[in-house]
C-alpha cells in the first residue's frame, strides 16, 4: 500500500509568498444553490479494591443573506452543550469527507460513500456536483438517508462531486453550517468540505472582518474560502496553497471547481484522508477506506501530510503544500472513531484494537468467567482480551441502534434511563459471573458508572472494567469534540478514585508506554495530546472554538460573549511565544 512520496509539480508553478491581508476587492458570496461560471475567466494504570499501584426533516439548503441574521428572532446563547449527558460521554469526530472525479454517477457514489462514513457525523449531510461548469449543492439536517432521495440525486448530475457528513450541536441555525460550502468569487465558483479544526480560527476571522469580509456561518471552513478569495496567487491551486499556509491546526479538505477536484491535508496529518480509484479510472478521496470499499474503489494510498493533490482532465498531479514536520496523526482514529474494517494511516483498525485488548489481558489480568464489550466500539478489543486471557467472549450487552438523540421519559423517573434505552444487559450471560467489560475510553465517567450498575443489577457477581486507551487528560483542538479538561474525570482523579466513582471491582487503562511499544517505529507519528497534554500545535488564543455550532453562530455580539461554544486553550505557552506570534497572523 505504500506509495512514493509526492513530487513537486512543474517548476513553472512557483511557491506563493505569504501575503498580508488587504481589503478584498470582493468578498466571496456564499450561495449553497446553483452558481454559474462568471463571464470572466478566471487527538500502566490499574486499580482494584485490593490492588493499588501506579434527526430532523430533510432540507434543501437555500441561499442566505449574510445580513438577514441580524433581523431574525433573537436566540438565547447556551451556557453549555445542548446534548443528552449519556450521548455526550464519548468524544465525537466532527465529520467525514468524500470527493469523486470522472464517474458519470458521481453524486450517487458520493451518496453511498457518505453512508459508509455516517459514523463520523449524523446531524448533517451534503453533496456538491458539477455539470456544465455549474456547481449545484444540496445539503440538509439529518442522516444521509434522510437528506437524500432519488429525486434529490436526480438534481445532481455530472462526473465531479464532493460530499460531507458532520456532527455538531443542535441549534436552530445549524442548517447553514452544513457542508459542503459553495462560494462565488472573482474568478469562478468553489465548493469545499472540511474535516478538522483550526486553532487560529478566531484570529483569522477577526483580521478578515477588520478588512471587510462578511461571514455567514460560524464554521472555520468559511475562513478558508475567504483566504482563497483574497489571495493574489495564480493559478487556483496556488490560491489554496497560499490560504493553507496561513492555517494552524487540523484540516483534511476536498475542493471542487468547475473542472478540478483538489484534496489537501495539513502538514501534521492530524485527520485521515485516503485516495483510491474505481475500475473505470475515476479517482476517489475519502476520510476512511470503508467508503472506498462500498463503491468498489481500490485503495491506492494516503494523501500525505502537507500534500495537495489535483485531479483534472490532465490526470493526477501532486504538490508539496509546505515544509511539514513529523506527522502527528490522531491516535483516536484507531481507538474509537474509525470503523474496524478501515485502514487508517496505513494500519488496520481491527488489528490495532485487537492488540489493545491483548495488552490489557497481559498487563492487567484478573480472574473472571466471561469477557463482554460495551458495544460497538469496545467489541474488537474485548475479543483480543478474551483470546489472550483464554476466557470466553459473550454478548453481555445488547445495543439498540434505533434510539434517537431525544426521547420522552415517563413522569415516574427511571434511573439511568438514557443508558437503559441504548444498552440492555443479558442476564443469562451475567448472572453469578465475574465479568470483565471492555470499553474504548472513559471521558466524564458518568456512563461507565451507569453501565457498572446496570451489569450488577443484572446479577453480575463482579465487574472489572478494562479501558482500551490511556486515561484522557486533555481536550482536543484538532477536530475531535471533547469536553474541557476540567470535565475529564482522568484529569481530576487517580485511577483508584475513578474506580470508586464508577463502582467497579477493578479498573485498568491501556498503559501509554505499551501503546507506544505496540506502534513500534510509527509511534512518533501519532498525536497523543489527549493523553499527555502536549500539543503539537499550541492554541495561541485564550479560547478555542469547540467543534460544532452554537445557536446564534456569532452573528450578533462578539466572540467573547459566546461562552457556550468555546473551550479554554491550553495555557502552557509562554509570553515569549505570544510575542513571537504577534504580527505573524496572516
Amino acid at each position: 500500500m505504500a506509495a512514493a512520496k509526492p513530487s513537486p509539480m512543474s517548476s513553472s508553478i512557483s511557491r506563493p509568498s505569504r501575503l498580508h491581508l488587504t481589503p478584498p476587492q470582493s468578498s466571496p458570496s456564499f450561495s449553497p444553490k446553483t452558481l454559474p461560471k462568471p463571464s470572466y475567466s478566471p487527538r500502566t494504570s490499574i486499580s482494584h479494591s485490593s490492588l493499588s499501584h501506579a434527526r430532523p426533516s430533510s432540507l434543501t439548503l437555500r441561499s442566505h443573506n449574510p445580513i438577514s441574521a441580524f433581523f431574525s428572532s433573537s436566540q438565547h446563547r447556551p451556557d453549555g452543550r445542548n446534548i443528552d449527558s449519556d450521548d455526550d460521554e464519548k468524544p465525537r469526530e466532527e465529520c467525514g469527507v468524500v470527493g469523486i472525479y470522472g464517474d458519470p454517477e458521481a453524486s450517487r457514489l458520493c451518496y453511498l460513500a457518505l453512508h459508509a462514513l455516517q459514523h463520523r457525523g449524523q446531524e448533517g449531510a451534503g453533496i456538491v456536483c458539477v455539470q456544465d461548469n455549474v456547481l449545484q449543492s444540496i445539503t440538509g439536517v439529518g442522516l444521509v438517508s434522510e437528506v437524500f432521495n432519488q429525486s434529490k440525486l436526480d438534481q445532481l448530475p455530472g462526473d465531479l462531486a464532493i460530499g460531507h457528513v458532520r456532527y455538531s450541536t443542535a441549534g436552530s441555525s445549524m442548517l447553514k453550517n452544513v457542508q459542503p460550502f459553495v462560494a462565488g468569487y472573482r474568478f469562478g465558483s468553489v465548493g469545499v468540505a472540511h474535516n478538522g479544526n483550526l486553532v487560529n480560527y478566531g484570529a483569522l476571522r477577526a483580521k478578515l472582518e477588520e478588512n471587510g469580509s462578511i461571514f455567514n456561518t460560524s464554521s472555520d471552513t468559511e475562513v478558508v474560502l475567504h483566504l482563497i478569495a483574497i489571495s493574489k496567487a495564480r493559478p487556483f491551486l496556488l490560491r489554496i496553497v497560499d490560504a493553507c499556509e496561513q492555517l494552524q491546526g487540523a484540516y483534511s479538505m476536498v475542493f471542487v471547481t468547475q473542472d478540478k477536484l483538489v484534496a489537501v491535508r495539513d502538514p501534521h496529518g492530524f485527520r485521515p484522508l485516503v485516495m483510491g480509484r474505481r475500475s473505470n479510472g475515476a479517482v476517489v478521496f475519502a476520510s476512511e477506506t470503508c467508503a472506498l470499499d462500498l463503491i468498489e474503489a481500490t485503495y491506492e494510498r494516503e494523501v500525505f501530510p502537507g500534500e495537495v493533490v489535483v485531479v483534472d482532465k490532465d490526470g493526477v498531479q501532486s504538490l508539496c503544500l509546505m515544509s511539514h514536520p513529523q506527522p502527528k496523526q490522531c491516535i483516536f482514529e484507531h481507538i474509537y472513531f474509525a470503523l474496524p474494517n478501515s485502514i487508517v494511516y496505513g494500519r488496520s483498525v481491527y488489528e490495532s484494537r485487537r492488540m489493545f485488548g491483548e495488552i490489557l489481558a497481559t498487563e492487567a489480568p484478573v480472574e473472571c468467567d466471561v469477557v463482554i464489550a460495551v458495544p460497538d466500539s469496545g467489541v474488537v478489543a474485548a475479543l483480543g482480551y478474551a483470546a489472550k486471557a483464554g476466557v470466553p467472549f459473550q454478548q453481555g450487552l445488547i445495543r439498540s441502534h434505533y434510539v434517537g438523540r431525544t426521547f420522552i421519559e415517563p413522569s415516574q423517573k427511571i434511573r439511568d434511563f438514557g443508558v437503559k434505552l441504548k444498552l440492555s444487559p443479558v442476564r443469562a450471560v451475567l448472572e453469578g459471573k465475574r465479568v470483565v467489560v471492555v470499553d474504548d475510553s472513559i471521558v466524564r465517567g458518568t456512563t461507565s458508572s451507569k453501565i457498572v450498575r446496570l451489569l450488577k443489577e443484572a446479577g453480575a457477581k463482579e465487574v472489572h472494567m478494562r479501558i482500551a486507551s490511556p486515561p484522557i487528560v486533555g481536550s482536543c483542538y484538532y477536530g475531535v469534540d471533547t469536553p474541557s479538561s476540567e470535565e475529564l474525570i482522568s484529569n481530576r482523579m487517580k485511577v483508584e478514585e475513578i474506580r470508586e466513582f464508577i463502582g467497579s471491582d477493578s479498573l485498568a487503562f491501556l498503559p501509554f508506554d505499551s501503546l507506544q511499544r505496540m506502534l513500534e517505529k510509527d509511534a512518533p507519528n501519532f498525536c497523543y495530546a489527549c493523553f499527555t497534554g502536549n500539543y503539537p500545535v499550541e492554541p495561541r488564543e485564550d479560547k478555542v472554538k469547540r467543534v460544532g455550532d452554537f445557536v446564534d453562530d456569532g452573528m450578533s455580539g462578539n466572540f467573547d460573549s459566546i461562552d457556550g461554544a468555546w473551550i479554554p486553550a491550553n495555557r502552557v505557552h509562554k509570553v515569549e511565544k505570544d510575542k513571537e506570534f504577534e504580527g505573524s497572523v496572516l
